[in-house]
């Protein structure tokens, strides 16, 4: 298949995880992608393996917190190819913490990765995209849609990108853009944010982990590739009667 031949995407948080995936079916299916992340040395050696496989991929450093440097990535992909087709806004932290105990500083640093930084970005994404078109796909989470004692903050971030993405698919349907704009719910997925939260657990990690899986029907996390595709699927003609939607990809998390 080749749904994104010659199309131009965006991924932000693309150096590992469901961003880094994203990249290797986005290039695989034919697009030239632009991987960003705040992590350059990572980003390098994650994406070397689809440059290898001929996939035509692009890396920029990005702080998605950045408004000044959003407007620049976004101008300098326009200047290098003429539009920007589909923007994914994937990049996003967790920090495991509960809401009596949770730091204010825990607070202020996910809002600004995890929602700032997608409004920032969805922001840029129709201005980019108002006259020719395009879609928007936001990572948010099944997080949006089901609470965690131990993901206060991340809880709530999730949320935002979820009722932001409504909002901003509704504004452009009235303004007549040509624009789609959905958000993706993965459920507990094998990525490093995932890794490195419940390790931050310590002697607890065990017992969190087992509670988890004993909650998704399926058994185990899914792997980021299984994550990637639905989000493929959004971002493609596929989806073309799709706008303000949510689609979960957990496991069967959310049904149980």
């Amino acid at each position: 298949m080749n749904r994104f031949q010659d199309r131009v995407v965006l991924v932000t948080g693309a150096a590992n995880g469901i961003g880094l995936a994203a990249v290797a079916e986005f290039a695989r299916e034919g697009a030239v992608v632009v991987a960003s992340d705040r992590d350059e040395g990572a980003l390098a050696r994650a994406i070397a393996p689809v440059l290898t496989a001929g996939g035509r991929v692009e890396r920029i450093f990005q702080d998605v917190t950045d408004e000044a440097a959003w407007d620049a990535t976004i101008a300098d992909i326009i200047r290098r190819h003429g539009h920007l087709d589909v923007l994914v806004n994937n990049a996003g932290i967790g920090i495991m913490a509960d809401a009596e105990h949770s730091s204010l500083d825990v607070w202020r640093k996910t809002m600004q990765v995890n929602l700032e930084g997608v409004f920032l970005g969805t922001r840029a994404g129709i201005r980019a995209m108002k006259l020719r078109g395009g879609a928007i796909v936001n990572v948010a989470s099944i997080a949006a849609n089901v609470g965690e004692p131990l993901l206060a903050a991340y809880n709530a971030s999730k949320g935002g990108v979820a009722q932001l993405t409504k909002a901003a698919a509704l504004h452009c349907a009235a303004e007549g853009y040509p624009i789609r704009v959905n958000s993706l719910h993965p459920g507990y997925t094998v990525t490093r944010l995932v890794t490195d939260a419940v390790a931050s657990l310590g002697d607890a990690a065990t017992a969190f982990s087992a509670s988890v899986l004993s909650k998704i029907p399926l058994g185990r996390m899914a792997d980021p590739r299984e994550i990637a595709r639905p989000l493929l699927f959004l971002a493609s003609d596929d989806a073309s009667y799709m706008m303000g939607a949510e689609l979960v990809v957990d496991g069967g998390y959310l049904a149980a």
